[in-house]
């Protein structure tokens, strides 16, 4: 399978394809029924969270995205 790619599309969600897993925070699998693609909620509309069920068209979500650097890490003490 392919390598997991994440794109944080503009005004929408964000598309997750290839290799992955989805877990709640106690650990436990969402059963993707076999997909290899999905879209994650990113506008907080969906009815179907954490899954994107298209809500950002309708209520004027807007974000634009441009990939850039993060800053350095902090040293942990």
């Amino acid at each position: 399978m392919a390598a997991t790619r994440i794109i944080v599309k503009n005004n929408g969600s964000i598309r997750v394809e290839g290799d992955f897993e989805i877990v709640d925070e106690t650990g436990k699998s969402f059963d993707l029924a076999g997909r290899a693609a999905i879209g994650l909620c990113r506008c907080g509309q969906s009815a179907n969270k954490p899954f994107c069920d298209g809500s950002h068209a309708r209520c004027g979500f807007a974000s634009a995205i441009e990939a850039r650097a993060l800053p350095p890490m902090k040293p942990q003490a």
